[in-house]
């Protein structure tokens, strides 16, 4: 069962803790700085995908889509604290710390070697989940700060990403949705990341694919899912999760519905 608890003292950290296998895609609206505790976290994106287990920490960057797949290992549930690093405090950041931006963003998940600096940071907020009053906002201010400047401090080029607060800007909505039809998406995200109101976003898909996007994407799916049951040799159970469905059942039902017979009838 997922589980996430929200702190009492600031919106800035959380923990997430799932007893079984829990499948989300997302695209967040705010850089996070992640410690994995327990369990195992596999990040899907367009290009490349990621594996984590326990002890590893990670940046996540906003604005990407991904299918985040998180489930328990070893024994032990998925367990993970994240501390969100927001548009909103990072400007106010930046405003008085001139960033380095010699470098070109760059949307990569960041793989954060261990260093003491790091474990001292998420020891230090771990605890805070016991307090049964609010967190003043200087301190919230100050561990956000040293976030920022312990990130800064392991990752010089890390400005180029942080420091960036540029929406998405109207970009190819064909080769965009060819790279990301496997993430189940509202369309309203899509449409943003394209660069697009929903009405505009919808009215240029039907222009480019003439068909729904609901359809196109369901369509494109299974075409997916048929190939990798029948050239490569995979079970449903192993790919549905990966090619937009919520659940086997589901998935099993729009395939026959589809092609005429099941996944494992194929």
């Amino acid at each position: 069962m997922a589980k996430q608890n929200f702190n009492k003292f600031t919106d800035l950290v959380w923990t997430v803790t799932e007893e079984g296998i829990y499948k989300d895609d997302l695209s967040l609206e705010f850089h996070s700085f992640v410690l994995i505790i327990s369990g195992e976290m596999k990040i899907i994106q367009a290009d490349k995908s990621y594996t984590f287990g326990a002890e590893s920490m990670l940046l996540f960057p906003r604005n990407q889509i991904s299918a985040v797949i998180k489930q328990p290992k070893d024994g032990r549930p998925y367990k993970a604290v994240v501390f969100g690093l927001t548009v909103e405090r990072l400007k106010a950041f930046y405003a008085k710390e001139k960033p380095n931006l010699n470098v070109p963003p760059d949307p990569s998940v960041r793989i954060l070697n261990e260093q003491p600096l790091l474990k001292s940071f998420f020891s230090s907020i771990i605890p805070y989940f016991e307090l049964e009053q609010n967190l003043p906002e200087n301190i919230a201010k100050l561990k956000f700060e040293e976030a920022i400047s312990i990130l800064r401090f392991i990752e010089p080029n890390i400005d180029s990403v942080l420091a960036d607060f540029s929406e998405p800007g109207k970009i190819n909505l064909v080769d965009f949705m060819e790279k990301h039809y496997k993430f189940n998406m509202p369309l309203e995200k899509f449409a943003y990341l394209t660069g697009r109101s929903l009405s505009t976003f919808i009215r240029d898909f039907k222009k480019a694919f003439k068909i729904t996007p609901q359809r196109w994407l369901t369509r494109k799916r299974l075409e997916l899912a048929h190939f990798q049951l029948s050239k490569k040799d995979k079970k449903a159970g192993d790919i549905y999760l990966e090619i937009g469905f919520e659940n086997l059942s589901h998935f099993s039902f729009a395939f026959k519905k589809q092609f005429g017979y099941s996944p494992s009838e194929l």
